[in-house]
């Protein structure tokens, strides 16, 4: 395969992934609209978001089995059909309920095609140095992708109704099918390999009642019933996924592979990036828009510091990690980041250039964790289980975004509802949300402005809340790695034949 072809197939699953990243946050800066427009309440607010990593992280394993079983490509291009044809639909959603809906269809075609995505890359890139910059070319993708997300959502709506940030997918999925017809290499199907919906649907179970539950949990006045019954849920579900993967001649999940220190640690930079990301974002986006009256645009703007300090680290990361090894890109990467997100917490309500350069070192020391993440995850199991190792990837990318929605999303809701003071004789259900309160404010002239400072400074508690939560996981997740890589310095990675026999071994 000449290099134009392998760098065109980089092109053409780098602009699949940036749709799914994309989808990820886009409407973290058009949610405000979305709640006006459509009249959704906060519940179905969290559940437009959360829907889509929601079924996502479900159906990734079995969607990078199955690639494995039809092949990468032909996976690609249906994952890429079925999110053009739900962009389409969602954009004309005529209530929450089916947005909700959508979002979960989008979310189908994006766990197909995400495997595919970098399982191509695995294929088409047999150098592995080449590999590596390419693995880190994706993973910058990813998070510039999530961070581009409010910046294209704010550009939307300053110009046309909020059903454009859907419509904007479609003319990219075709030009996407398009190319990958041209360029991609041919179907590496398998049909020795099985596939198991039931594993797929339990996965989707536990992760759905996970959500619920931590929503339950954090809600002021939530059934602690409903808690122990989504716990349960949970628990039944997981276990009979393990118990059924026991038995599977061909599981969606080896769990033995996790025994591999720089495997387990490429997991864990991943998800924990991912949760930094997915909370900074969600938070900011809101808290600049709602207290501090920035617009759409400008709150997206923003927030896509974190993209301007990781996109040189995650290339960067890819292109030196032979010669480093995982331990410093990793472990340093995520300590920085603790850095970046403290940073961010002490300045957010002063002075904004210091905020933004707070913001650009988070970014930073994620962009190397996750390019490096991608190269011990990929670069650590055989060819024909690439699939696999896709998709364990991206569900701990989703998994980190997910628990960034659900818990964070949550907290700040928690703290908002706990420390707001209303003035005397206002509608208690100005407790509910910031949005419920400035609705409230902007009806009543006379407690206008103490209602929305005292809104103002509930929320405040909340965000800091949230990001001192997001820097203290950081820390224990750099702890964690550099103990996990404390052995693991340069060219001691896992390749060829200890790399197969780690997975047989696992099976």
């Amino acid at each position: 395969m000449s290099a134009i072809q392998r760098w065109g197939v980089l092109a053409t699953v780098g602009a699949g992934l940036l749709l799914i990243t994309l989808d990820n946050s886009i409407l973290y800066t058009a949610l405000p609209t979305l709640v006006e427009e459509l009249g959704a309440s906060g519940s179905e607010s969290l559940w437009i978001i959360n829907a889509y990593p929601v079924v996502m992280a479900g159906l990734l394993l079995g969607a990078g089995t199955l690639g494995d079983r039809i092949g990468h490509r032909r996976m690609f291009v249906i994952g890429l059909s079925i999110f053009g044809v739900a962009s389409a639909a969602a954009a004309f959603s005529l209530n929450p309920e089916m947005l909700i809906v959508l979002r979960g269809v989008l979310a189908i075609g994006a766990a197909a095609m995400m495997p595919a995505t970098l399982a191509l890359i695995r294929v088409t890139f047999e150098d592995e140095r080449e590999r590596n910059i390419a693995i880190g070319v994706w993973g910058s993708l990813a998070v510039v992708g999530g961070a581009l997300g409010p910046i294209v959502s704010g550009l939307l709506l300053t110009q046309f109704w909020w059903g454009s940030v859907f419509l904007i997918n479609v003319p990219v999925v075709v030009t996407a099918i398009v190319a990958t017809l041209v360029l991609a290499p041919h179907n590496d199907a398998d049909p020795t390999k099985r596939w198991d919906l039931l594993s797929s649907i339990l996965a989707l179970v536990a992760l759905a009642g996970l959500v619920f539950g931590i929503k339950e949990l954090v809600k002021v006045g939530g059934s602690g019933w409903t808690v122990l019954l989504s716990a349960a849920v949970v628990g039944l579900s997981a276990t009979l996924f393990v118990r059924r993967q026991a038995r599977l001649p061909y599981p969606l999940l080896v769990f033995g592979v996790f025994r591999n220190p720089a495997f387990l640690s490429g997991v864990m930079a991943a998800g924990f990036a991912m949760f930094t990301i997915g909370g900074t974002q969600l938070v900011t986006t809101q808290r600049f828009q709602l207290v501090a009256q920035y617009s759409p645009l400008e709150a997206g703007i923003l927030v896509s510091a974190i993209a301007l300090g990781s996109l040189p680290t995650a290339v960067l990361g890819g292109a030196v990690v032979h010669r480093t090894g995982l331990l410093p890109l990793i472990s340093g990467g995520l300590a920085l980041s603790v850095f970046g997100v403290v940073g961010a917490t002490l300045t957010f309500d002063g002075r904004i250039s210091a905020f933004v350069v707070a913001l650009v070192v988070t970014g930073m020391g994620v962009g190397a964790a996750i390019a490096v993440a991608s190269s011990a995850i990929i670069g650590n199991v055989p060819v024909s289980r690439a699939g696999m190792a896709s998709s364990i990837e991206e569900v701990s990318y989703e998994f980190g975004s997910l628990a960034a929605v659900a818990l964070l999303g949550s907290l700040v809701s928690f703290v908002f509802t706990s420390r707001i003071e209303l003035p005397s004789g206002t509608d208690q259900g100005a407790r509910d949300s910031i949005d419920s309160a400035l609705s409230i404010a902007a009806q009543d002239p006379a407690i206008a402005d103490q209602l929305s400072r005292a809104a103002g400074q509930a929320y405040d508690s909340g965000y800091t809340a949230v990001m001192v939560v997001v820097a203290a996981t950081l820390a224990l997740a750099a702890a964690a790695t550099g103990v996990l890589l404390r052995r693991h310095g340069p060219g001691s990675e896992v390749t060829g034949t200890e790399r197969i026999a780690v997975v047989d071994a696992a099976e």
